[in-house]
């Protein structure tokens, strides 16, 4: 008969395990690309009937508010993007727009990325973004039935 510490321990661990840091894609109901960790939650769309992306950056403590909104991305690639037209709500920070090639390219080509505002930041990782980046720009310009 097994011990039941060589029962109960993993499953304690599994049960107490941190998320799994992943970015998910899925392309119904529009193109969705999820980033999840302990610090933040990122939240990337692209809607075909009003061909708008958004991000959305929530994280536990919120955002104050802040005049401008900026993204850092870090790796072979760097870059910085800044807009004054994003909005709050709750404890998410969005941003919607036409046009979102660099947040792409960073997500992408990069390391990290620090969403920030001039009194608040959080940094996520992009291990293992460039895939499902690569699927959700396939999927906003793929034809629509």
């Amino acid at each position: 008969m097994p011990d039941m510490r060589s029962i109960v321990l993993p499953a304690l661990f599994a049960l107490f395990a941190p998320p799994v840091e992943a970015w998910e894609f899925t392309p119904t109901p529009v193109c969705t690309l999820v980033h999840i960790e302990a610090g933040a939650e990122v939240v990337l769309t692209y809607d075909h009937g009003t061909r708008l992306y958004a991000i959305r950056v929530t994280t536990p403590q919120g955002w104050p508010m802040a005049p401008a909104f900026s993204m850092r991305f870090d790796g072979p690639r760097p870059g910085t993007i800044s807009t004054q037209r994003h909005r709050l709500d709750g404890t998410s920070l969005t941003v919607t727009d036409a046009g979102f090639g660099n947040v792409l390219n960073g997500l992408e080509f990069n390391t990290t990325a620090t969403a920030f505002t001039q009194t608040s930041a959080v940094t996520v990782s992009l291990a293992g973004a460039a895939g499902p980046v690569q699927k959700f720009r396939a999927c906003t310009t793929a034809p629509v039935a």
